[in-house]
This record gives C-alpha cells, sequence and structure tokens, in this order.
C-alpha cells in the first residue's frame, strides 16, 4: 500500500514539474515575442528561429547563463569580444560566456552574431518562413554540436505554433520607417492601396480597375522592372481588376498549410503560382512541368 501510495505522490509530482516547466516556458514566449519579431524586421532573423533557440539554449530563461549574465543564446566570448564575460563548464571547463546588461542586448547580439558572421550567411539565403531550413542550416554551420539540434528547434516551433510570429515580422513599421525622413509621409498617405501579406508571407496590393505597373508603381514606391520581376512579366500586359500584384519576390514553396491544389478549368502554372506566392519555375520543376506545357483540370499540383 505505502509503496503504491509512493508511486502516485511521484507521478503527480512529475505532473506538477512538467506543468510548471510548460508554463515558464509560455511566458517566456509572451515576454520575448516582440523583442524576437524587432529583430526579424530589422536583421531578417526568423522570429520562430530565434524564440526556440532562447528556449532552449536558456531554458526558457532559466539557466545558469540567463540568470548570471542575461545571455539567452549560449554565444561564447569569441576573439572579438571585448565585453563582461563569465565562466562556465560546456564542452570543456570554464569557459569563457559574453555578460549582458540586460537580456534585449542579449537578442540583438544574437542577431548581429548571425548576420556579420561569413559562415552563417548561407542561412540568409534561405526563405525567411522556412524555419525548417533555418533549423538545419544552423547544425550546418556549427551552433551547435548536438545532432539533434535541428529537431529539437522544429518540435519547440511547431509545439509552440512560433511561426506564426514569423508573419508579424514581414508587416511594414510605418513609423520606424518614416521617423527620420520628415518629409515623406507615411506610406498609408502617398497611396491609395492596401498592403496585404498573404499567407506565404509575401507583400502584395489588389488592381483596381484602369491600373497599370506605372501607376501602382508610383504609389507604392517600387520601381515598374521589379514590379514585373517579382510578378514574372516581362512584357506589357494589361492588368484585371482584382488582380494579385506582389510588392516582394515569391517564394520557392508555398505556406505549410498548401501541399496540393487540384486545379480547376482555366487555371495555369501562372495564376496558381500568383494564388500561392509561389515561383512558377519551382512549381513546374516539382510538379515535372516543361515550360511549353499547362496542367489539366483535376490534376494535382504539389506545392511544396
Amino acid at each position: 500500500m505505502k509503496a503504491k501510495l509512493f508511486g502516485l505522490l511521484l507521478l503527480l509530482s512529475g505532473f506538477a514539474i512538467a506543468g510548471t516547466k510548460e508554463s515558464v516556458t509560455i511566458s517566456y514566449i509572451e515576454k520575448y515575442r516582440d523583442v524576437a519579431i524587432r529583430e526579424m524586421k530589422e536583421f531578417g532573423v526568423p522570429a520562430s528561429i530565434t524564440l526556440a533557440q532562447g528556449i532552449l539554449e536558456s531554458g526558457s530563461g532559466q539557466s545558469y547563463l540567463a540568470q548570471r549574465a542575461n545571455n539567452h543564446f549560449g554565444i561564447k566570448c569569441h576573439l572579438d569580444w571585448d565585453g563582461k564575460r563569465v565562466y562556465k563548464d560546456d564542452d570543456e571547463k570554464n569557459e569563457c560566456f559574453r555578460a549582458y546588461k540586460d537580456p534585449d542586448e542579449s537578442f540583438r547580439d544574437h542577431s548581429l552574431f548571425l548576420k556579420n558572421r561569413s559562415r552563417y550567411a548561407s542561412l540568409f539565403k534561405e526563405d525567411p518562413t522556412d524555419y525548417k531550413a533555418w533549423a538545419h542550416g544552423l547544425k550546418r554551420a556549427g551552433y551547435a554540436t548536438n545532432r539533434k539540434y535541428p529537431t529539437l528547434l522544429i518540435d519547440l516551433i511547431e509545439r509552440y505554433e512560433l511561426h506564426k510570429y514569423d508573419l508579424e515580422g514581414f508587416k511594414v513599421d510605418v513609423e520606424e520607417i518614416t521617423k527620420n525622413e520628415p518629409d515623406v509621409p507615411a506610406r498609408e498617405e502617398i497611396k491609395s492601396y492596401q498592403v496585404n501579406v498573404s499567407k506565404n508571407y509575401v507583400e502584395y496590393v489588389t488592381a483596381k480597375k484602369g491600373d497599370s505597373f506605372e501607376s501602382i508603381s508610383k504609389q507604392v514606391d517600387v520601381s515598374v522592372r521589379r514590379l514585373k520581376k517579382y510578378n514574372e512579366l516581362d512584357e506589357d500586359v494589361q492588368l484585371k481588376e482584382g488582380q494579385r500584384v506582389y510588392l516582394q519576390p515569391k517564394r520557392k514553396k508555398a505556406y505549410r498549410d498548401f501541399e496540393v491544389h487540384t486545379v480547376k478549368q482555366g487555371e495555369t502554372v501562372y495564376s496558381i503560382s500568383q494564388q500561392y506566392g509561389v515561383k512558377m519555375k519551382y512549381l513546374r520543376k516539382r510538379n515535372n512541368l516543361k515550360d511549353d506545357k499547362e496542367p489539366v483540370p483535376g490534376m494535382e499540383l504539389e506545392l511544396r
């Protein structure tokens, strides 16, 4: 009887510890999500990756380094560090780690650490919404020695849906852009278009009746050449009312919720490309469609 009671107490204790750990992680996300979004806007590091690394490296802010040195990413001193330091056993005994005045400084140094080192340059060629590519890229670049590091990051991102904060990182901060340019009105004031963000995290506007690339270009401050390139149109075309016009390059693949598209009557590779914000060449390559071939109704096109 005593043994059963002891086992029950151990089980209940385990549940309590797990619940506490979960709440600590959720609190960590709520506390630092805006910081991660800000870093994504400024440096291009996905907010989901920053948050997942922070959770993993700092034990959701509870580790010795986070508590003692405000170091949330386990960044070591290296030769170029001339700030405060703390020492802790890691891969070797008594290793040197960077110390910061506050967590905010740690998040900023994390962005700079990735952005300014050539070993991580390949990361910034990846789609910033592809957290899996970033997770594996960090491991290949030597950020961590644990071979399961990418899986650990991806599991955290998907468990806590951290990828939703990547969308916030793509939104235009009008006040931030224009605060040092008093003679330039805010983006909403110089155009009659609402800038939207697709589910594939690409900015676009919807063409109005009589619009052309030239008229849209003047309003959104993106050159005609770039607009045509982003929308994969080289020739002079008449824009149709309601047509989506991308203001940024489309992606290599669709958002993760869209795996397959069933082709409807009248749809083309181009129209599907515009619908999902995926470049035509990748749609064709993924589905073995030659340049002169169009999909037939009922065909299932892979989008990822």
